[in-house]
């Protein structure tokens, strides 16, 4: 019988990802043993993200399903970087995990683990999300600046209304009211720079009532 040809060792398989609820479940958590490892308390923590101590308290017992809206303020306030609340990968790999996050409509990937200062994200809007954008309109600390890659993004910044086209960019401060969302009939991808106040970068918006 002739040897045996020797093989490579095969990797070892790469286990699937966890499904979206598992990994909102450990959440809440994460973000209460964090804000105990940095001895704060719900009432400063509300002080340092504007959002309020009920709100901090449901989403740390599970009764509040989290978002990108309110994770990234409470990131920003604990200088760690937003993996760090929704699971952060292998130590001593370099390489960005460029997992989606499902928000209805939208699609959110996280480009960057640096934690505090800025952060950098993909956004994939589809439109007709069966809302109303006024009332969906959020405030929280930070500054933030958004480039359209493709398709076109409506803006709302309080009782402003702004369209952007495919190479337009915006910045605002996040303390006001605020929106987004795509416009027609396809989706919009955007890229969008979140960050400290005062940080800015020269941009363009046309208003929709000067088109």
């Amino acid at each position: 019988m002739s040897p045996r040809a020797h093989r490579p060792a095969l990797p070892e398989p790469t286990p699937p990802p966890a499904d979206t609820d598992t990994v909102l479940a450990g959440v809440g958590p994460r973000l209460r043993a964090l804000r105990k490892e940095r001895g704060a308390t719900l009432a400063g923590l509300s002080a340092a993200t504007g959002i309020s101590v009920s709100t901090l308290s449901r989403l740390e017992s599970g009764n509040r399903r989290p978002s990108l809206e309110l994770l990234l303020p409470i990131a920003a306030a604990h200088d760690v970087p937003l993996d760090r609340l929704v699971g952060a990968p292998p130590a001593g790999d370099p390489r960005v995990r460029l997992e989606p996050i499902e928000q209805g409509n939208r699609t959110v990937i996280p480009l960057s683990r640096r934690p505090g200062g800025l952060q950098a994200f993909k956004w994939v809007l589809r439109p007709g999300e069966g809302c109303d954008p006024v009332e969906e309109q959020r405030t929280h600390e930070g500054y933030e600046w958004l480039y359209v890659i493709s398709g076109r993004l409506r803006l709302l910044l309080g009782e402003h209304d702004f369209e952007l086209g495919e190479g337009e960019a915006a910045e605002f401060d996040t303390r006001l009211p605020h929106w987004f969302g795509a416009i027609g009939d396809h989706p919009a991808e955007v890229l969008s720079l979140f960050g400290p106040q005062g940080e800015r970068m020269h941009v363009r918006a046309r208003p929709k009532s000067a088109r």
